[in-house]
């Protein structure tokens, strides 16, 4: 009997894990004491999903359920009607004891192309082994049936169950509902041609026609034909609703498995997603800490997984190409008598279950690192390095500039292998005046940082890391050494991610695998991402003046009051015209001319016809154009200039 005191235990235990649980869409499962499946459930986003299960109220059914709870499994997917679906085959094949009994009958809907001359098209729930072609399934019947009846209006398929030669069509034909190919008004390459089309539309190879449907719904709604415009709207919508087709249930009759690895230093997890009989079965997770390259520790999993007790499906997809599959190939023949097919994914729906099957080892591989910590690879760091004391703080240097414009250098600092945001920091390059110098630039922003740290008694850093190569690394410890601090300098080059320190004559070549690299790399990456996002706002910024400058009446200075005003093109555009005549002292047609230019940079596409709830893209050169017109019109009309 469980007392209240191991309850508390395991509801406490339950909630950490559910904070952090992906924000992936998924399905879990929740297992008993014995470790069985008593609930299956789905959800777009499943951190939210079962976060839920533990705040606020909860009914008599849900507090049941979670005495009983003692673990939770997750299982990423690529979208929710996949979650949707693989639930379904989950609660089939485990019989969870607290969810509703699916029964065989009650599954989606699939779109069947009988196996003839002239196929027919139809919806149907059961699967037929008569080589007809499968698309599905379906979670959606509403829009699967919108979908059905768009490909009856756009492809006038034969509706008769038995196609009989006639001499007259039947009223199907005359409404345009179907081609009559048992009145031999159509040929067969015509028909399979139109059931190419609807394959194309079934299968999301919709572009050409999503193109063709809009400009009609354009069209349209210009006519003022608003009946005709909804219901393209809606053909359009159902079509982008539907046209991913579901990667979790495959309907030909072979078994497969699906093999991704993963890794984060040492660590490593395989998750094998295994097909039988055109279902998923199961999702299975294994973690191992391998100090061998990748393609050994795949191969090593393979031949410990396909055991006697589990041998291998005809078909095995993986996600790492090897150069020795021939050699795994013939050690499983060996062991089983055939030999199984390895290999790469080929079709886009082995490469989406491939996918999943990754994006869920991948999700494993970085909880463990999390719950690892950065310990061991800072102990690493410091091995390596010789550094004399363990680097729990570590600041890094980048430097983005264009063409010597807006050069900028970002400070970014990490703490105990975890970004440190509160110290992050940018320095707008001075000493410059439009030079490209990346040592002069990297000189100055170390010179500044580190001479105010010593002006307010300020902690030093562990260690500093710099994103370049040895010129960049002695322009530093140059600064450095001038204001007598000793703290070590490290370069990581970008090129063949080689470490460099001061003075050094060759670099620090570590394994790619080295938790101590991975660290650097992030700390590196992190400095290049700040740089290049300030860098990229000056220049916009730049770009912003510009606009504004090419508007009569408006200089470099008042458009320059005007950005750093308001901030944005996008809030000089929403502003009222009285708040930009009292700023810069302009007419009201100067104003208004500013408003139109503003527009006319920040506008990328349009809302057309927001009453009838559908959008499409305009131009931007004509709605520029437009505008220009409109503003030069009222500047002309007023004549007058600030």
């Amino acid at each position: 009997m469980v007392n209240r005191s191991q309850n508390i235990e395991h509801y406490t235990r339950l909630r950490a894990f559910v904070k952090e649980a992906p924000l992936e869409p998924g399905v879990y499962l929740m297992k008993d004491e014995a470790g069985t499946i008593i609930y299956v459930g789905k959800a777009k986003v499943l951190r939210n999903r079962l976060t839920s299960y533990f705040s606020g109220e909860k009914d008599v059914k849900t507090r049941t359920l979670l005495t009983h709870v003692r673990s939770i499994e997750t299982i990423i997917v690529a979208s929710e009607y996949e979650a949707l679906l693989l639930e379904n085959t989950l609660i089939k094949q485990h019989s969870p004891r607290y969810n509703i009994n699916l029964k065989d009958g009650k599954t989606y809907p699939v779109v069947r192309i009988t196996n003839e001359d002239f196929p027919r098209l139809f919806r149907t729930r059961y699967i037929v082994q008569d080589r007809s072609r499968y698309f599905g399934p379906f979670p959606n019947v509403q829009a699967l049936d919108t979908m059905l009846y768009l490909i009856e209006t756009l492809f006038p398929l034969r509706k008769c169950k038995v196609l009989r030669d006639r001499s007259h069509p039947c009223m199907y034909y005359h409404i345009g509902r179907c081609s009559a190919p048992c009145a031999k008004k159509i040929s067969k390459p015509e028909y399979l041609s139109l059931i190419e089309k609807a394959i194309q539309l079934l299968t999301g190879n919709t572009e050409d026609l999503l193109v063709k449907l809009t400009k009609e719904m354009e069209e349209a709604a210009a006519q003022l034909h608003f009946e005709r415009a909804a219901q393209l709207r809606d053909a359009i919508n159902s079509i982008q609703q539907i046209m991913a087709i579901s990667t979790v249930v495959d309907f030909d009759e072979q078994s497969r498995d699906y093999i991704a690895w993963a890794e984060s230093g040492i660590l490593s997890t395989y998750t094998v997603f295994s097909m039988r009989g055109g279902k998923m079965t199961g999702r299975e997770l294994y973690r191992t800490r391998s100090a061998a390259d990748s393609e050994e520790s795949l191969i090593q999993f393979m031949l410990a997984y396909y055991s006697l007790d589990r041998p291998p499906p005809p078909q095995v997809y993986i996600n790492l190409n090897l150069t020795m599959i021939d050699t795994i190939v013939t050690a499983l023949k060996e062991r089983f008598g055939y030999a199984p097919e390895i290999r790469l994914p080929d079709e886009k729906r082995h490469e989406a279950v491939l996918a999943m099957a990754y994006q869920n080892a991948k999700e494993d591989v970085l909880k463990r690192q999390k719950e690892r910590g950065a310990g061991p690879a800072l102990e690493e760091l410091q091995r390596i390095l010789a550094l004399p004391r363990y680097p729990e703080r570590i600041e890094g240097f980048d430097i983005a500039q264009l063409g010597g414009k807006h050069t900028v250098a970002s400070l970014i600092s990490f703490k105990n292998g975890i970004p440190d945001k509160k110290n992050y920091r940018y320095f707008k390059i001075r000493s410059l005046h439009g030079a490209i110098d990346d040592f002069g630039a990297l000189r100055e922003a170390v010179s500044r940082r580190y001479s105010r740290l010593l002006a307010e008694h300020e902690e030093l850093p562990d260690l500093i890391l710099i994103d370049g190569g040895i010129g960049q690394v002695n322009a530093s410890k140059g600064v450095l050494d001038a204001l007598n601090i000793s703290v070590p300098v490290v370069g990581l080059a970008k090129r063949n991610e080689e470490l460099w320190l001061p003075e050094a004559k060759e670099p620090i070549r570590l394994d790619e695998r080295s938790e101590a690299l991975k660290v650097l790399q992030h700390v590196r990456d992190e400095t290049h991402r700040f740089a290049t996002a300030l860098n990229q706002r000056l220049r916009s910024k730049d770009l912003s003046l510009s606009h504004l400058v090419a508007v009569p009446g408006i200089g470099p200075r008042k458009a320059a009051t005007l950005i750093n005003h308001f901030g944005s093109l996008k809030a000089i555009a929403e502003a009222s015209p009285q708040d930009i005549i009292h700023l810069i002292h302009c007419s009201e047609a100067v104003a208004l001319a500013v408003q139109k230019a503003s527009i006319e940079a920040e506008i990328n596409q349009t809302t057309v016809s927001e009453q009838f709830g559908y959008h499409t893209r305009v131009g931007q050169s004509d709605i520029a154009a437009s505008l220009a017109a409109e503003a030069a019109e009222w500047y002309n009309k007023e004549g007058k200039q600030d």
